[in-house]
């Protein structure tokens, strides 16, 4: 049937979009996840999607009462006019009039759970079917050749109704069920990872899907008042934009000289130093004078609050007019322990997508490394996204903090200098009985830049920076030794030269 090749929306956007256009109708899904994974919750986003559409639809309970999917919904504001719902229950003679019971496995035979089945779908005769859940058939079932057999009649009688079937499983078999993984057109597994500290983190991968191409790997997703929210996995290749490769400037012509005259659009920088040696003002200072010239810009600040931010940029002189259009800069607060890497990648592309940002600064990669399940898939989400941000010709700023204060030995938690296309490193250093800053371009992919030590510091007025410090050797020791004579090096500018 040249029907059947069309897709229909599970109820999810962004899952419709991990499933290239949601699900091929008229066939058999397995939801797999264990308790609080979110398979209900999905489940009846699938039959409300249907509903809108005018289509008849039917859950089938065998684990929760009415009563409990009515509560569910009522969490999520949604009304459940419109769904079937059939609980498989069993008349107990020893109680009088209609009173009625849940059916226990051990009351009935799986053959009289499944004949139940059939007659509520033959009845109700609807195109979208949830059946809640295959637990209770397992143990009904009592060996793995009787429940094999019975899922594969059930498959079976599905067959030419024109019927979208949805079943859930909970993983009580010790594991994922093979056996149905076989059996059904798609398995979409949901996945429930409590940390040691923090929110709850949830994920969802499609195994399989029949018929269709999927986007592979796992996928964050979030339940909250409205139902889920999948957060797909970044691919950069499916993104990109036409976009000039001109210069960024800061409006700091000594900061824009040490970096060649600016740094280009579509690039991305990695400001790196010890704490409060300017990584973060340096930053802003960029975001700042994208908004002066009428571009957006958007800032993500894991490490502190958002009014902190503000008083320090008005302690240089830095104006900030916070807004979501052109000319503005919007301040996003995140929280490490309460986002997830697939949460954190969807809010910058709706900064870059919806408001239109062509600068973005991520302060700090520290706190951004706090918001990974794993620490070893930092580098390879953060690659993803700094492609993406590249193809869309965003200039990205990330500041990252290392430990220690003076000396040679200070480290990084994740070396990602090499992600980036430009490396600024910021230093303290001793001279004169005084604690200086000091900053050099350490590299950049796309242009010239000098190779001089500048010391650089803020007031009032703005970010200073000094002549190259041609008289100091080992300033990024911290402890530099002064040099007597004449020094013309040679990866100074002649016109920097004493």
């Amino acid at each position: 049937m040249s029907h059947s090749l069309q897709k229909t929306t599970c109820g999810i956007p962004a899952l419709d979009d991990v499933l290239h256009g949601g699900l091929l109708p008229e066939r058999l899904y397995l939801i797999d996840g264990n308790p609080g994974s979110g398979k209900t919750t999905l489940a009846l986003q699938f039959l409300l999607a249907g509903v809108q559409l005018g289509e008849r639809c039917l859950y089938v309970t065998l684990s929760e009462t009415r009563q409990e999917l009515l509560a569910g919904a009522t969490s999520h504001n949604w009304s459940l006019d419109g769904i079937d719902i059939v609980e498989l229950i069993a008349e107990n003679e020893a109680l009088e009039g209609s009173s009625l019971t849940m059916i226990q496995p051990a009351d009935v035979e799986l053959s009289e759970t499944v004949q139940r089945i059939l007659d509520a779908i033959e009845k109700n005769n609807p195109q979208r079917v949830v059946l809640d859940s295959l637990s209770e058939m397992r143990l009904l079932a009592q060996s793995s050749l009787r429940y094999r057999r019975q899922i594969l009649a059930l498959k079976e009688f599905f067959v030419g109704r024109k019927c979208t079937v949805l079943m859930l499983d909970d993983r009580t078999a010790e594991g994922p069920d093979l056996q149905l993984h076989s059996i059904a057109h798609g398995v979409i597994a949901l996945y429930l990872k409590p940390p040691v500290y923090g929110q709850a983190r949830r994920q969802l991968q499609v195994l399989k899907f029949r018929g269709s191409d999927f986007a592979t790997g796992f996928h964050d997703i979030r339940i909250r008042s409205g139902g889920i929210a999948v957060y797909p996995r970044l691919i950069a290749s499916e993104h990109s934009a036409e976009f000039d490769s001109t210069l960024i400037m800061s409006g700091v012509s000594a900061l824009d000289a040490l970096l060649g005259g600016g740094v280009e659009r579509g690039t991305s920088t990695l400001l790196v130093g010890p704490p409060g040696s300017g990584k973060s003002t340096i930053a802003l200072q960029y975001a700042a004078a994208a908004t002066e010239r009428g571009d957006h810009a958007a800032a993500f600040i894991f490490d502190e609050t958002r009014m902190a931010l503000l008083g320090r940029s008005a302690g240089i002189g830095l104006t900030i007019r916070e807004g979501n259009g052109p000319g503005q800069l919007t301040l996003r607060q995140i929280d490490p322990v309460e986002i997830s890497p697939g949460e954190f990648a969807a809010e910058v592309r709706h900064a870059v997508e919806k408001d239109g940002a062509r600068v973005v600064i991520i302060d700090s990669l520290n706190g951004y490394l706090n918001a990974m399940f794993q620490d070893n898939y930092l580098a390879a989400q953060l690659h993803e996204l700094l492609s993406y941000l590249s193809n869309k010709g965003v200039t990205t700023m990330m500041v990252i903090a290392q430990s220690g204060m003076l000396g040679a030995n200070m480290t990084s938690p994740i070396d990602a200098s090499y992600l980036a296309d430009c490396v600024v490193l910021l230093r303290y250093f001793e001279h004169n009985g005084a604690v200086k800053k000091a900053i050099s371009v350490m590299k950049k992919r796309t242009g010239g830049h000098e190779d001089s030590i500048r010391q650089i510091w803020f007031d009032r007025h703005g970010i200073h920076l000094s002549e190259p410090l041609l008289r100091l050797r080992g300033v990024l020791t911290g402890v530099p030794v002064e040099l007597t004579g004449a020094v013309t090096p040679m990866n100074v500018p002649a016109r920097l030269r004493d």
